[in-house]
């Protein structure tokens, strides 16, 4: 989202810096210039709309291609038709009512002072999601009951440093990630057509607990978690709804040596490999540099980490702070 958002500022940005100049310079002196003009306003805002919007809902289609990263196919076909819609809207009415200077100087001040508006309110909000903090909804139930379907909380993402954009790191810490904090993170797979799952996960948003360091040794056995060798005490948050009812231990991760073992999970693709998940058998791993394990406290309904391996630092997007909604659930998340 604040990616997005900085995008449309940006280019709102662009659109008024031009209008600016061609006021100056008077270039927006004909009917068809005036009606290109406004029309290109129109769906540029219709565009950028209907493009945060469907984004919101959180609708995730297989994405058209593997060059188009950043954009599904329920976000990108009613955007672009959005704009074009209000793009030919545009042009008919500034040719329409372009015809005489005055009519002229109207649409460009008109369109111009409205995008300086969007750029700089958007282009805040956008920044201040990506470095400071953002309102997140929980979507499933594996993180219950810390967090249950349809809560909304706020993410401290300055907590582990601000964010250098395009450069995979972070600078100025306040402090670093400490095992059981609750993180957000995007899907730490960098390929789009992988599935992980069930279904493709690249680019959501998921949010899970630490429960393992860079370096620390973690397995599960009939269930339990064990990091260094020893069973954490996780009596706080951790649940197991499937009880005492257990999978039985994989043949096919036995087959797999303890290096091709950890460099598959590493490369996430033990779940692919084993064709099943090591839900209630996994491991040992060692958690590589600069990166985590994860899990949801609802052990038994959660795809984490020992599904499609460790979360690097670069993905991480801040710490879970403070459910705010609903007003009788609002507390500090822990």
């Amino acid at each position: 989202m604040e990616a997005r958002l900085i995008i449309v500022g940006l280019a709102m940005g662009a659109y008024a810096w031009a209008g600016r100049q061609w006021a100056k310079s008077g270039a927006v002196d004909t009917p068809v210039k005036t009606a290109l003009w406004h029309g290109v306003f129109c769906a540029l805002s219709a565009f950028s709309v209907v493009w945060i919007v469907m984004m919101s809902f959180d609708t995730r289609a297989r994405f058209i291609s593997v060059a188009v990263h950043v954009v599904s196919t329920t976000e990108l076909y009613p955007s672009l038709a959005a704009g074009l819609i209000a793009g030919a809207i545009g042009f008919w009415r500034g040719l329409a009512k372009g015809r005489d200077a005055a009519g002229r100087r109207y649409f460009l001040a008109e369109d111009t002072e409205w995008s300086e508006t969007v750029f700089s309110a958007v282009l805040l909000a956008g920044v201040l999601m990506y470095f400071v903090i953002q309102a997140f909804k929980i979507p499933s139930g594996s993180m219950r009951s810390t967090l249950i379907e349809g809560d909304h909380i706020f993410v401290n993402k300055f907590i582990y440093g601000l964010r250098v954009p395009f450069a995979g790191r972070r600078v100025w810490p306040l402090r670093r990630v400490g095992r059981g904090d609750v993180v957000v993170f995007r899907f730490p797979d960098d390929d789009p057509t992988q599935t992980h799952c069930g279904s493709v996960q690249y680019g959501r948003d998921f949010i899970k607990r630490v429960v393992a360091l860079p370096g620390d040794e973690v397995a599960v056995k009939d269930g339990r978690l064990f990091v260094n060798g020893k069973e954490p005490d996780e009596q706080g948050y951790a649940q197991w709804v499937d009880g005492a009812s257990r999978q039985p231990e994989s043949v096919q991760s036995e087959s797999l040596a303890p290096q091709r073992y950890q460099k598959v999970w590493q490369e996430h693709r033990l779940d692919r490999e084993l064709q099943d998940v090591e839900r209630d058998y996994f491991g040992p791993v060692r958690v590589p540099a600069r990166s985590y394990f994860v899990m949801g406290d609802n052990r038994d309904r959660s795809c984490d980490s020992r599904y499609w391996g460790p979360v690097g630092e670069k993905f991480l997007k801040g710490k879970a702070w403070l459910l705010y909604w609903p007003p009788s659930r609002m507390k500090i998340v822990r």
